[in-house]
Parts: C-alpha cells; structure tokens; sequence
C-alpha cells in the first residue's frame, strides 16, 4: 500500500516537474505559476522524503 501511495506521489511530481517546464518555455511565463507549482512540487517531494 506505502509503495503504491510513493509511486503516486513520484507520478505527481513529474507531472509538475513537466508543467513547470511547460510554463517556463512560454514567452512571457507566469512567474505566480511558476512559484506555486515550484512550491507544490517540494510539498510533494519532501512527503516522498518522509515516506522512505
């Protein structure tokens, strides 16, 4: 079950990894996006952490 909710959460986190590269390539990136993904993709990381 643990390592079904770490895989999860790994999928979850390269699925923000690829929009912040998405809205990095824009012209004119947001730059509020950017920070609140940036800062769920730690959130999501650092439960990954304290799963292992």
């Amino acid at each position: 079950m643990q390592q079904a909710h770490i895989s999860a959460l790994e999928l979850k986190h390269a699925d923000i990894e690829a929009r912040i590269n998405e809205e990095s390539q824009r012209p004119l990136p947001d730059m509020a996006t950017l920070s609140r993904l940036k800062k769920e993709k730690l959130k999501v990381k650092e439960a990954i952490v304290g799963l292992h």
